[in-house]
């Protein structure tokens, strides 16, 4: 591999998704990863609810873990963690035991709670010191949600954190309570200029400070592992972020313009902003993209898609009309277009540039025609028209244009949809060797702080290139697609009085 060292050390990344845990070891000196994976359960108990058992997801790390180990030569230098980011958990100091299932990022409930809160005021003091928007989409009202509605009880032994922290608790066997800035900046609790808790956003969201966990950088050490918690003892725990935080790092994305967008369950579009936390920008989060050991702080804008790859997943539970993921791609290459078939996936609401909690999926343009390859590739093409709306907004407001698109995710894999991707961004689609960059970033922000990678040059040496996609230039039938698109968009958003999220 380009860029490959002498050094034959690895770093294991956790990558705590959303459906799924994936342990893989990554080498210093490019040889191919192990990797082991595991899915979990979700639960749906109302409509608009989404929960996961946190325990669960422990034993599923612990089984790809030591699975991982097991077939290692030599004990891992570090571990890194990257997770689901605003997925809610709970728990005892003294017992480890979460008090409610963990409510997760796709999770609806609070959607009356965020309009409560605009209508009462809110909103600019959210937008200006978090970067984000009042939506249920964050952690802050689902911990408040906790703490009223579940029935868990305000006291020194209660823990708060999202999924990173939960595991860091439990491989450090309790010793470690602790999070990074860009899961923090997720919460709707953090202020993302002076990186630290806002008494004023806690005291809103009526979540006590005192149990939200300390916030360290995002490269460095901030454990070991415990005798206690099942795995081998004494490895570091040096590197945490957001799953797309990591991304953004597992792709290289160092410097201020670069951009990736990971095709997942959701989407995820970030740029690199560089270290000047920008204003608020209409349509669009701020985030903090990581905090290094050094001190320095890179900021990024994100468009949030909510629903991409759950909509392949619908295709294969809901409707059946695939038997897996992988036949939506050949399947949809089997017509030349969708018929005039339009496929909005607001399953959850709509996120960038919308944030809309109350849309929900349309279907428009069915005709007695329409077949099940028009239905795989208007799903495909909706991933695209919904990272043109996030980038779109992305660039209008910040001024800032993307010169070209880094990609990732399960759906990348599809060479029409990257091509689709191109021709409706107008740019230059890059896709890398190796994809799984969520992991790479984990793994990548761990081993930098352990000296595994020397320096962020390093890391940029061992991205590779696989496909890249140059679009069309003559964009007639991009925009005009992209107009009917627009108009679907508009039916989902057009819900009767008094419908809400459940």
């Amino acid at each position: 591999m380009a860029g490959a060292t002498t050094d034959d050390r690895c770093v294991l990344a956790l990558d705590a998704g959303t459906t799924g845990v994936r342990t893989r070891a990554v080498f210093a000196d490019g040889r191919p990863p192990i990797s082991s994976y595991r899915e979990f359960t979700q639960f749906f108990p109302h409509p608009g609810w989404v929960e996961h058992d946190a325990v669960e997801i422990w034993d599923a790390v612990k089984v790809t873990l030591l699975d991982v180990i097991a077939q290692l030569d030599d004990p891992p230098a570090a571990i890194g963690i990257t997770n689901q980011r605003e997925t809610a958990v709970a728990w005892s100091r003294s017992t480890g035991t979460p008090l409610h299932r963990a409510i997760v990022w796709q999770d609806r409930r609070t959607a009356d709670r965020c309009a409560e809160l605009t209508r009462d005021g809110a909103l600019p003091m959210v937008r200006e010191r978090t970067g984000l928007v009042l939506d249920p989409y964050f952690s802050g009202t689902k911990f408040e949600w906790m703490l009223t509605e579940g029935g868990i009880e305000v006291s020194d032994d209660l823990a708060l954190g999202t999924v990173d922290s939960w595991l860091l608790w439990n491989l450090t066997g309790g010793a470690v309570h602790a999070t990074d800035p860009s899961n923090a900046s997720r919460t709707m609790l953090f202020d993302i200029r002076t990186l630290a808790w806002d008494s004023d956003l806690c005291e809103l969201l009526h979540v006590p400070i005192g149990a939200l966990p300390a916030v360290m950088p995002s490269s460095g050490r901030f454990g070991i592992t415990s005798e206690r918690c099942g795995v081998p003892a004494g490895i570091p725990i040096s590197g945490i972020a957001g799953d797309q935080q990591s991304a953004l790092f597992g792709q290289a994305c160092f410097s201020a313009g670069m951009a990736k967008n990971t095709y997942g369950t959701g989407s995820f579009v970030l740029l690199n902003v560089g270290a000047t936390c920008p204003p608020p920008t209409e349509g669009m989060l701020t985030t903090v993209a990581w905090t290094l050991a050094d001190g320095t702080t890179a900021y990024a804008l994100e468009g949030a898609i909510f629903v991409t790859g759950a909509a392949v997943q619908w295709l294969r539970d809901g409707l059946q009309i695939i038997s897996s993921a992988a036949e939506i791609g050949p399947l949809a290459e089997t017509v030349g277009d969708t018929g005039g078939v339009y496929i909005v996936p607001a399953f959850t609401g709509l996120g960038s540039p919308w944030w809309d909690p109350y849309a929900r999926g349309t279907i428009v343009g069915i005709t007695r025609g329409t077949g099940r390859a028009h239905l795989a590739r208007a799903v495909v093409e909706s991933m695209t028209y919904q990272v043109r709306d996030a980038v779109d907004a992305m660039s209008a407001a910040s001024g800032t244009q993307v010169a070209d698109l880094r990609v990732d995710g399960g759906a990348s894999a599809m060479d029409a949809m990257l091509q689709m991707q191109a021709d409706q961004l107008g740019v230059t689609v890059r896709r890398p060797v190796d994809q799984e960059t969520t992991a790479l970033g984990a793994a990548f922000l761990a081993g930098l702080a352990e000296g595994v990678w020397p320096s962020l040059e390093s890391i940029t040496a061992q991205w590779q290139l696989d496909a890249e996609f140059v679009p069309n230039e003559d964009r007639t039938f991009a925009d005009l697609f992209h107009g009917q698109w627009l108009r679907a968009v508009e039916r989902s958003r057009e819900q009767p009085v008094g419908d809400t999220a459940e």
